[in-house]
């Protein structure tokens, strides 16, 4: 397990810090761009790319890139919301994601307004979905970028520090533990199962919002931050 495991970290660690930056943060701008992000496993670059994190300032670097990745996916979805909403909501991958996925995303918008945009970033299929669904709304740029910038700070923060962390743990146990490689394992899958577990539990405190049964109750939606 060791040596695989060691061979492994090696061989993402070998390629230029530069490109490794630029692929994580071009996996996560698609993974965040409108659709793409129900294929493309933009987390599990990150995680990959994170591993190879040699000091805090490769950590930072990467984190910028991270971010400015998603910010730019998110933004091309909601530049496309805004002018093809409509069109790609019909077209057949916009029928493949389902009617009741895009009137979810429609309604929690609606009803929660900004929050909505943060929040979503945590939840599957809505973190897609949401900035198209923002840009058909008429909610202004500005508040966007406003609400989503800290939540893929946030996401970032969380991935970059998990993998980077495991890895290095990993290297000072590596000689000394011949089961080191399964504490990184097992690390890993920790924090997996606790983001899907942290997913679940806010799509549960969020329910009242997404779901057709209840009035929006909990804020006066949309409309009022696209008035501000």
């Amino acid at each position: 397990m060791n040596e695989f495991l060691t061979w492994l970290l090696d061989t993402v660690q070998s390629v230029d810090p530069v490109v490794r930056t630029l692929v994580a943060g071009i996996a996560i701008m698609l993974e965040t761009s409108v659709l793409v992000g129900l294929f493309v496993p933009g987390d599990t670059v990150v995680i990959i790319a994170a591993t190879a994190v040699a000091s805090p300032l490769e950590g930072v670097l990467l984190g910028v890139a991270v971010v400015i990745g998603a910010l730019i996916g998110e933004s091309i979805g909601f530049w496309l919301g805004r002018f093809l909403g409509p069109r790609i909501h019909h077209s057949r991958l916009g029928r493949r994601i389902g009617d009741e996925n895009w009137n979810r995303s429609e309604r929690y918008l609606r009803r929660r307004g900004g929050p909505a945009i943060f929040i979503s970033r945590f939840l599957p299929v809505l973190h897609s979905l949401v900035p198209l669904t923002v840009g058909m709304s008429g909610f202004r740029y500005g508040r966007f970028l406003a609400w989503t910038a800290p939540a893929c700070i946030l996401w970032a923060a969380l991935y970059i520090t998990v993998g980077s962390l495991a890895a290095g743990t990993y290297r000072e146990l590596a000689d000394q533990l011949h089961y080191a490689g399964y504490i990184f394992v097992a690390i890993i899958v920790l924090f997996i199962g606790l983001v899907f577990l942290s997913k679940k539990v806010i799509e549960r405190a969020e329910r009242k919002h997404l779901t057709a049964d209840d009035e929006p109750t909990a804020h006066q939606g949309i409309q009022d931050d696209v008035k501000d």
